[in-house]
């Protein structure tokens, strides 16, 4: 299973680079180019701290917030008519809150008991 493996936390160092990075691709201004480095950052720290200490369960709560922080930030800070860099933040946000949301312990745990046994 996904949580098991806690392969979600490898995937959020990947989301948070791609966020991080797409600034060199992706048109950006100013407010854009912060937005996406910082959440980006903090995204890819907390799948490494998840990493370095999986039992830290505070971690899965901040990765979703960052996520939620990164989808909200081409509206809050003004920067929607940069597309590609709207669009990385819409869609790095979503999977990132999932991402989080499948990690918590109260979701592992239903997702456990909804698995079947072998």
């Amino acid at each position: 299973m996904f949580t098991e493996s806690r392969a979600q936390d490898g995937l959020a160092v990947v989301l948070g680079l791609f966020a991080a990075l797409s600034t060199f691709w992706v048109e950006t201004n100013d407010r854009a180019m912060w937005s996406l480095v910082v959440l980006g950052v903090l995204i890819a720290l907390t799948g490494l701290a998840q990493i370095a200490r999986p039992a830290m369960a505070a971690l899965d709560y901040a990765m979703g917030l960052f996520g939620a922080l990164l989808f909200i930030s081409p509206w809050a800070m003004n920067f929607t008519e940069y597309r590609g860099a709207s669009w990385t933040a819409w869609v790095v946000g979503v999977v990132t809150v999932v991402v989080a949301v499948a990690a918590l312990p109260a979701m592992s745990a239903r997702l456990h008991e909804m698995a079947p046994h072998h």
